[in-house]
């Protein structure tokens, strides 16, 4: 049976079923990305925080945008070429689209790849820190150890059997296993016995989960089976007692059958054993864990404390030092400078007055700013305008760069122009900073004054949550619509051969699904990297 409209357009419409199926898919489409990007402008207008402004590298996502317009053109040429039935023009056209896919995916995995390796500390009076957290291998410093990790000298393991990650205990068995032993002797319910002394393991930990869950799913069944033996035989006693007492009585009536049920299986019921203590076999064990993973009830140092996993799994001991190392490239006030106006506090002052500018790496780098900052103004008062907060209150990493060889007296000296032909430009700053060719301040964070931390992921702050949801998104669309042509492309021969309208109706199609594409990417653009 030949499908009906697929080359000649229906009469009532004037199209071909596939081009009314594509334009209700694209209207579906628009309801999506028009949620999201109504979701981003909402978010926007009333974060409790400052929104990041101009974070994003504008020449990687400027170049995507001129790479996904001339992608348009050669698609449209394709189809054109297959039109005029010159199969060969197609190919070369339609490859030149699916190159331009292939870049723009690629220069999203270098952007993303930066956020991925960018850390962002938020301190205990809301000042943000921006910087890396590793060794950038400047002379002497790449031999130093930079970290962020939360160390504590353990004495005590509990793992909860209830939760555990087989991730945490594979970790602790491996990196640990000889410096935890158990702290008392454990009994199965098939009488082995994990003796006293037994090392942490893998095995030891999986032998005891599956006792407990078979224990569990063992006590349960009885528990069912009470329950229902227990209200069985309350339908029996309410047919002998007078229905206005015995809504009352009933609860009581059947807690007690369940209890003399459990009673009379008490030897059914196996022993449950949920969690599993293990001690420092010697002196206490130094561990380290990713942030990430966990939690420290007391992040001082040297104070007794537990740093507590997500899988529940307790390490009891003395918090070590767990400050975190980083090569700043850029300084937030802004939320510092909120916060302390909502408490009616001058924000200069809780500036000066932040642990930050306490550090004698940083300090240097704000008094500069001033001066910046003041040049600024100078010329915006010149031209009727004012600085905005981010301007204000935000180092970013191209100004540190720019000024890190200049001293205060050679800022001073300079013009506003001046100090800008400083910074460093859109190509020299691809990506994002550079931490191989400066060498940015380094501030060591003490774990106490951290209030929260992340790399630059959806974890970080709502609008990196929308950016990577939007940019995601709008990623797999571009993949999906590259597969679809590219399947035009390399195996539309034999469709062409036996009907060359059939194809052309079919590339239209993928056509205006990849304009469709290309036109959020067109919106997205200035909304996320421009605002």
């Amino acid at each position: 049976m030949e499908i009906p409209y697929i080359v000649e357009p229906r009469k009532d419409t004037g199209l071909t079923n596939s081009k009314i199926g594509i334009w209700l898919f694209l209207a579906s489409e628009v309801m999506l990305f028009g949620g999201l990007f109504s979701g981003y402008v909402f978010l926007r207008i009333y974060a409790d925080y400052p929104w990041p402004e101009r974070t994003l590298p504008v020449l990687p996502g400027l170049i995507n945008t001129f790479i996904l317009i001339a992608s348009s053109v050669t698609v449209v040429f394709a189809w054109v070429s297959l039109k005029l039935r010159q199969w060969g023009k197609f190919q070369i056209y339609m490859g030149i689209t699916l190159i331009c896919a292939f870049l723009f995916l690629v220069l999203k995995g270098f952007e993303y790849n930066a956020k991925f390796h960018h850390q962002a500390v938020r301190l205990d009076d809301y000042t943000v820190i921006e910087g890396h957290a590793h060794p950038q291998g400047h002379g002497d410093d790449a031999d130093k150890k930079v970290t962020k990790n939360l160390n504590i000298k353990a004495e005590q393991v509990v793992i909860d059997l209830r939760r555990v990650d087989d991730i945490y205990y594979e970790n602790l068995g491996e990196q640990y296993g000889d410096q935890f032993v158990l702290s008392d002797d454990v009994v199965l319910n098939d009488e082995t016995v994990l003796e006293k002394g037994t090392p942490i393991s893998k095995d030891i930990i999986d032998q005891a989960k599956e006792d407990f869950l078979d224990a569990v799913a063992n006590n349960s069944n009885l528990d069912i089976e009470a329950n229902r033996g227990a209200w069985k035989a309350a339908k029996q006693e309410a047919n002998l007692k007078d229905k206005r007492y015995w809504d009352k009585e009933k609860k009581a009536f059947v807690s007690e059958q369940m209890k003399k049920f459990k009673e009379a299986h008490k030897d059914d019921y196996l022993r449950v054993t949920p969690k599993l203590t293990f001690v420092a076999s010697n002196e206490p064990v130094e561990i380290s864990v990713n942030p990430y993973w966990g939690k420290l009830s007391q992040p001082k140092a040297g104070e007794k404390g537990t740093l507590n996993l997500k899988d529940q799994t307790v390490i009891m001991g003395t918090t070590a030092d767990s400050s975190i190392t980083l090569h700043v490239d850029g300084i937030d006030f802004r939320h510092t400078v909120m916060k302390a106006e909502e408490k009616g506090i001058d924000p200069e002052l809780a500036i000066k007055n932040s642990w930050l500018l306490k550090q004698e790496s940083i300090k240097p780098v704000w008094d500069k700013h001033l001066v910046v900052v003041a040049k600024l103004k100078e010329y915006l008062e010149e031209h009727g305008k004012e600085p905005t907060e981010n301007d204000l209150y935000r180092v970013n990493w191209q100004e540190i760069a720019g000024t890190a060889d200049k001293t205060i007296a050679d800022l001073e000296a300079m013009g506003h122009h001046e100090i800008e032909k400083l910074f460093p430009g859109d190509v020299e700053g691809f990506t994002g900073p550079n931490h191989k060719k400066v060498h940015y301040p380094e501030v060591v964070v003490p774990r106490e004054q951290v209030r929260f931390e992340s790399l630059f992921t959806p974890r970080w702050n709502t609008y990196y949550a929308t950016y990577f949801t939007i940019t995601g998104l709008h990623g797999i669309h571009v993949l999906i619509g590259a597969f679809v042509l590219g399947y035009y492309m390399f195996f539309g021969r034999k469709m062409y051969d036996s009907n060359p309208e059939w194809l052309a109706n079919r590339v239209e199609v993928g056509g205006l699904f990849w304009h469709f594409v290309d036109l959020v990417w067109i919106f997205l653009f200035p909304i996320l990297y421009l605002m």
